[in-house]
């Protein structure tokens, strides 16, 4: 078993998978001293959704399976403060929280990382799905279509997990997507999910309403 270690962490309302990037605004006290404590270290801390509760103030209510994210760019205002874009290295399991002063941290282990071993045509059809449920909700809604291709640069490893970063669904079904090892499996629930996005948004389209998703 990995060892475990302490990490801080930044629980959003956001799910980031592995490989992807996650555009930050960091303003609230605490999360400013974790960024400046991390820059002087490993330039790493930890994302977990938000399960129940609000960003600001603490209280919230997480889940137990994020990433481990590190910065790859940041730039702090005269106000104080940053935005910085940050990339997901891999997977991570919360074992405990620890105390939120001066900030969230946690004692988390990495996550098994399995790779790709199916076929491309696994990849191509997801990305088909994904970049169907897009087009389908930009018509209505301001949800950019998807210009992206499998061999934009990815890797087998990579795309199994872009491609769910980039799907346009629930919070909820992306955390789903987040906590599954096997990456054909991942991608069998990622079609799934899509279609029925597109099955919503073109039975909202016809019905004349914006498609949003919950």
């Amino acid at each position: 078993m990995t060892e475990a270690y302490e990490l801080p962490m930044f629980p959003l309302s956001a799910v980031v998978f592995p490989h992807a990037q996650l555009a930050l605004n960091v303003f609230e006290p605490r999360y400013q001293q974790l960024l400046s404590d991390v820059q002087h270290s490993s330039r790493r801390f930890g994302i977990t959704l938000i399960s129940k509760g609000s960003e600001v103030g603490g209280g919230d209510e997480r889940v137990n399976i994020g990433a481990e994210v590190e910065i790859e760019y940041c730039t702090t205002g005269e106000d104080g403060r940053s935005t910085l874009i940050v990339r997901a290295i891999e997977r991570l399991q919360v074992l405990q929280w620890l105390d939120d002063a001066p900030y969230p941290r946690a004692i988390v282990r990495p996550m098994p990382q399995r790779h790709f071993t199916g076929s491309p045509d696994e990849l191509t059809q997801a990305l088909v799905e994904v970049r169907r449920a897009r087009a389908l909700l930009s018509e209505a809604s301001e949800v950019p279509a998807l210009c992206h291709a499998v061999d934009d640069g990815w890797t087998p490893d990579s795309a199994s997990w872009i491609l769910c970063a980039l799907a346009p669904i629930s919070l909820y079904d992306a955390q789903q997507l987040l906590e599954v090892d096997d990456p054909s499996v991942r991608l069998a629930h990622l079609r799934r999910q899509c279609r029925d996005v597109a099955e919503l948004a073109v039975g909202l389209l016809e019905a004349g309403d914006e498609p949003t998703l919950t």
